[in-house]
């Protein structure tokens, strides 16, 4: 006959599990990124502003400035912030991610709904050993969950646990 009883205190809590972090050498990556994006984004607008004819950007320049500095430094503090919230955990049968300062979001994703592993790396990644894994599900194109930062080595094992673990064996 079957039977579906209710669990009241049994159930176990993500927070019950035990995260690792990812590598410190990886905020260096996420803050190299971050700098070259934004210096290119401070040349355009100085190349508008210091050599453009049109008196709107020459009367409110330096409010333009103010603005791109305090944007820069907000999203600094983001990346400070978050940094320190990335973790990841593997269990026997799962896989989770937890990120986020202000929107903080906990991803868990089980070995039996994986159709693929990738192994990423990116030029300023390889150069300090990193490598990071996407985690593919089925029925869309785009990856249920990255995890950047991890030493290149793990980033190996995981994919081989998980790819042997979806594999059976």
């Amino acid at each position: 006959m079957f039977q579906n009883f209710q669990l009241e205190g049994e159930l176990p809590t993500i927070k019950d599990l035990k995260y690792k972090k990812i590598q410190q050498s990886y905020f260096i990556v996420i803050l190299l990124n971050f700098f070259v994006f934004f210096s290119s984004c401070i040349g355009a607008l100085s190349y508008v502003l210091f050599f453009s004819d049109t008196p709107f950007f020459t009367e409110y320049k330096w409010m333009f400035i103010a603005i791109a500095l305090f944007i820069f430094l907000l999203i600094f503090l983001g990346l400070v912030l978050g940094f320190s919230k990335r973790k990841y955990a593997i269990r026997e049968q799962d896989i989770s991610y937890k990120k986020g300062v202000i929107w903080a979001s906990i991803t868990t994703v089980p070995f039996c709904r994986i159709q693929h592993v990738e192994l990423n790396e990116g030029p300023v990644s390889r150069f300090f050993n990193l490598a990071g894994i996407s985690i593919y599900t089925a029925g869309d194109s785009a990856s249920d969950l990255n995890i950047k930062g991890l030493r290149k080595e793990e980033a190996m094992k995981i994919k081989e646990f998980i790819t042997d673990h979806i594999n059976g064996k």
